[in-house]
């Protein structure tokens, strides 16, 4: 019978899987998801190259894992948080909350988003993405059962658009941006406490 890892090794790989996650993330930040390297990563982290592809497959996985932490937290405010992200809160103000709070999650970690569209084709297949998708779809069926919820929410979400959030970052622009996202998803599902301005 094999024997069983040690609570040493199981607390080492767990001290290193953080290690990794922290060092991409500061790597990122500080060069741009075009100039880090997972050769770069491995050294900063103190890890071998074949430690980082052990534990998540490829570039992809380790980016995928990034994105995952942060999304899955937006997940548990969407899904038991407070309103007006969270439950309890009418459909439209819902939706502006969702939108409000995911474009202030690519733009403290636009580098991070760039980074992992570059390095999956399955992005949209993402089962967070998809989570996203249905919860946009539901809102807007309840908000607005007038027009096409799937096909909108998809327009909607592609307002967040990472590449185009970094340009706005890098131009100072960020506030600019908020404002037009906000103004566009207030277009469609009125203003939060039911001022309605929809188109």
């Amino acid at each position: 019978m094999p024997d069983r890892p040690s609570k040493k090794e199981r607390s080492d790989a767990a001290r290193n899987r953080r290690a990794i996650l922290d060092t991409t993330d500061a790597l990122l930040a500080a060069h741009g998801s075009e100039h880090v390297s997972i050769d770069q990563i491995a050294a900063a982290a103190g890890v071998g190259k074949g430690t980082i592809f052990h534990r998540f497959g490829s570039r992809a996985g380790l980016m995928r894992e990034l994105v995952r932490e942060r999304a899955l937290t937006l997940r548990d405010a969407v899904t038991d948080g407070e309103p007006p992200l969270g439950p309890g809160a009418p459909a439209p103000d819902r939706l502006l909350a969702y939108f409000d709070a995911m474009f202030q999650l690519i733009v403290d970690n636009v580098e991070l988003m760039i980074a992992y569209g570059n390095s999956t084709s399955d992005a949209q297949e993402d089962e967070i993405n998809v989570f996203w998708a249905r919860h946009i779809a539901t809102l807007l069926t309840e908000a607005r059962p007038d027009v096409d919820a799937t096909v909108l929410g998809r327009v909607l979400l592609g307002a967040l658009n990472p590449d185009v959030i970094l340009q706005h970052i890098r131009a100072g622009q960020t506030e600019r941006l908020a404002h037009a996202v906000h103004s566009l998803v207030t277009s469609v599902v009125g203003e939060p406490g039911g001022t309605d301005r929809r188109i």
